[in-house]
């Protein structure tokens, strides 16, 4: 089954109407995230859900009020691992032991590979390349909201810290990259609701080499 059809029929929501999405959607969504393809396995990331109005008003003023942030059903907060370190990195490797049946120490060899060129990074480059992590799972997000005909807008508009203070983010060593609200758009007030998606045309963006 393609996907295109979503892709086409989804769009950046500028404006929802509150309406509340089913838990059944949300967890197809979040499922779709915890699918997502990341680095050595690792899915150095964590996505918070927020239905708390109160909170979302809190959150808000740092999202440079956007109405979304309040309008929405769930606002999905990804946070990448601000660092990496042994205890995150060996658990994984342990699960991934656990999960097929492997003997214990089986993975020892690549787990340490994998410890030793992610620490060696500088603290700023293990969080960027954790973060480039959270945007592949952002993306499977994005895709099954759409298939569900769930509308959503990915947002990098706001002010990191400020969320990360509120949310007690760099007490679980996380770092806020992305806010996704998810939720059902207000079509009549919503200026982008019927305007046609523009994408460059393939020539422009896409090479074969053969």
């Amino acid at each position: 089954m393609s996907i295109i059809p979503a892709l086409q029929w989804r769009y950046a929501t500028k404006k929802m109407n509150g309406e509340k999405v089913s838990q059944e959607k949300i967890s197809n969504i979040l499922e779709a995230a915890r699918l997502a393809p990341t680095s050595s396995g690792l899915q150095p990331f964590e996505i918070l859900v927020i239905t708390n109005q109160s909170l979302k008003e809190q959150l808000k003023p740092f999202a440079f009020n956007q109405s979304q942030i309040t309008d929405c059903s769930h606002l999905l907060v990804f946070a990448a691992w601000s660092a990496y370190d042994v205890a995150k990195i060996s658990y994984y490797f342990d699960y991934y032991e656990t999960e097929r049946n492997l003997p214990e120490g089986f993975s020892n060899g690549y787990k340490n590979n994998v410890i030793k060129q992610l620490t060696s990074m500088t603290p700023e480059r293990q969080f960027e390349h954790a973060a480039r992590q959270v945007y592949i799972a952002l993306g499977m997000a994005l895709t099954e909201a759409g298939a569900l005909e769930v509308d959503s807008i990915p947002m990098e508009g706001f002010i990191n810290h400020e969320i990360d203070k509120l949310l007690h983010l760099e007490e679980k060593g996380l770092r806020s990259v992305v806010l996704l609200p998810i939720g059902y758009r207000d079509a009549e007030n919503d200026w982008q609701a019927e305007l046609k998606k523009v994408r460059k045309p393939n020539d422009y963006m896409i090479s074969y080499i053969e």
